[in-house]
């Protein structure tokens, strides 16, 4: 099991503690400091069933700044802009085999345990 993880983000340490809870020891990812490529980037959207956009954390400065709401964007496009600016990327995502789960409540991470 992988958590793309924010230590700072209070659901992202809250679905970590689930994990840990259910005695999982899982491959924690910080992903501000290491995102991942477009490749697995693309993978985990498909494993979430949701486009970049979707996915795109919309409150945060850099998405206004880039005007994102605005733009029309490829998946490709959407997907470099997102490891550019890897804040842009929702929070936590947790992944086991072939299914991945958005903690979004932490909860949801239940699904996957």
């Amino acid at each position: 099991m992988k958590i793309y993880h924010n230590p700072r983000c209070g659901k992202s340490r809250q679905t970590l503690a689930l994990i840990e809870e259910a005695g999982i020891e899982p491959e924690v990812i910080e992903y501000l400091k290491t995102p991942p490529t477009a490749e697995e980037l693309d993978a985990i959207l498909k494993k979430l069933k949701l486009e970049p956009q979707e996915l795109m954390r919309k409150g945060e400065a850099i998405y206004k700044e880039l005007k994102l709401a605005e733009r029309e964007l490829s998946r490709d496009e959407a997907i470099a802009v997102m490891l550019e600016h890897p804040k842009l990327i929702e929070r936590p995502i947790v992944v086991q085999g072939r299914k991945a789960v958005l903690g979004r409540p932490p909860e949801n991470v239940k699904e996957l345990l």
